[in-house]
């Protein structure tokens, strides 16, 4: 069954029910140093009856830095109520090589930082023969760096390869001018040069969802995100329900294209509709028709057919993800209307 056949009632709210409400940053909350429209006051909101914590894979800044700078765009956030890729990285770390170890560190103060707290001793040369690579993203990460994380990840003479955890391999990054190469993009230069895979600590990998839930000792949280292939994917891998805002890098018509794995509970054009009754999507008994609240869409052989636009734009998409997906066809196999993604 589709997520977005999963709301059983009227009148219920994505929080409905929820403990702890976890929030990616890049995307949702901010791009670049700005805040997004509507985010800061529908979280404070959310904040009032529920815990809210959030979750980063920039591995650039410290839990305190993140910290300070939500509370400037007007949120009242402690650094405990950060969750970053670097911690969920150096708790890994931890599973391959002691506390005390030396580890080559290609990235920023968030990296630094989380493994200064953990005991280990922090290089950035490869001549330093250390126990492990941890890679993150920084603006200034350089050639240099790669290079010397490229020459650490060789195996040695004995033939051992030493472990090498990245934060995170999101492709890209959300910033104030445009969308930016991520963390994925370095990781995947020094894959070519030495020729093996990283071990990922943040989305979608489950290590960073398990980190957030066993900080807020959560049994009901709700995920929202801006990515299908790191958010909402790892959501789903995590057990998580999770919500799509459309204020990031996925739009509509990525949604729509959303495969089997990366769907989410819930799909939003901002954070105002967190609290807001989501409409109930109804089925037609053969699946070919959707309706969500007074939109409807229907599949007639390769042809997506919007039958009724709605009062809300929103349930019009919500309405043609739930009868594409409940298809079982991949998007391609279709006619879509373009105002169904433009």
């Amino acid at each position: 069954m589709s997520p977005l056949l999963s709301r059983k009632s009227k009148g219920q709210t994505p929080l409905d029910g929820v403990d702890v409400l976890l929030a990616d940053l890049d995307g949702v909350v901010y791009a670049g140093p700005h805040a997004i429209p509507h985010a800061i006051e529908s979280l404070n909101r959310a904040a009032e009856s529920i815990r809210v914590g959030y979750i980063t894979n920039n591995a650039s800044r410290t839990d305190v830095s993140v910290a300070e700078h939500l509370t400037e765009l007007g949120l009242t956030v402690a650094p405990n109520e950060v969750v970053t890729s670097p911690q969920a990285a150096v708790r890994l770390l931890g599973n391959h090589v002691p506390a005390g170890s030396t580890v080559l560190v290609v990235g920023g103060e968030g990296l630094v930082s989380e493994l200064e707290k953990g005991g280990y001793t922090v290089t950035r040369s490869a001549d330093d023969a250390p126990a492990a690579v941890l890679q993150g993203f920084a603006p200034h990460v350089s050639w240099s760096d790669l290079a010397e994380a490229a020459y650490a990840l060789h195996p040695r003479e004995d033939g051992v390869e030493i472990p090498w955890i990245a934060t995170n391999t999101d492709w890209t990054i959300p910033q104030a001018r445009g969308i930016a190469p991520g963390n994925g993009t370095l990781v995947s230069a020094v894959h070519t040069a030495v020729g093996r895979l990283a071990t990922v600590a943040g989305k979608p990998e489950t290590p960073i969802f398990d980190e957030a839930k066993i900080r807020f000792g959560s049994t009901r949280p709700l995920f929202i995100g801006d990515r299908l292939d790191t958010d909402i994917l790892g959501a789903n891998r995590a057990g998580i329900d999770s919500v799509l805002v459309l204020t990031g890098v996925d739009k509509a018509k990525h949604v729509l294209a959303a495969d089997k794995y990366s769907r989410p509970t819930f799909i939003v054009d901002d954070l105002r509709q967190l609290h807001e009754p989501y409409p109930v999507t109804r089925m037609s008994r053969d699946n070919s028709e959707a309706t969500v609240g007074s939109a409807v869409v229907r599949i007639d052989g390769n042809d997506v057919i919007i039958v009724k636009d709605g009062s809300e734009p929103i349930d019009l998409l919500r309405a043609a993800c739930a009868v594409i997906w409940a298809s079982g066809r991949a998007i391609f196999g279709f006619n879509v209307p373009e105002r169904l993604y433009s």
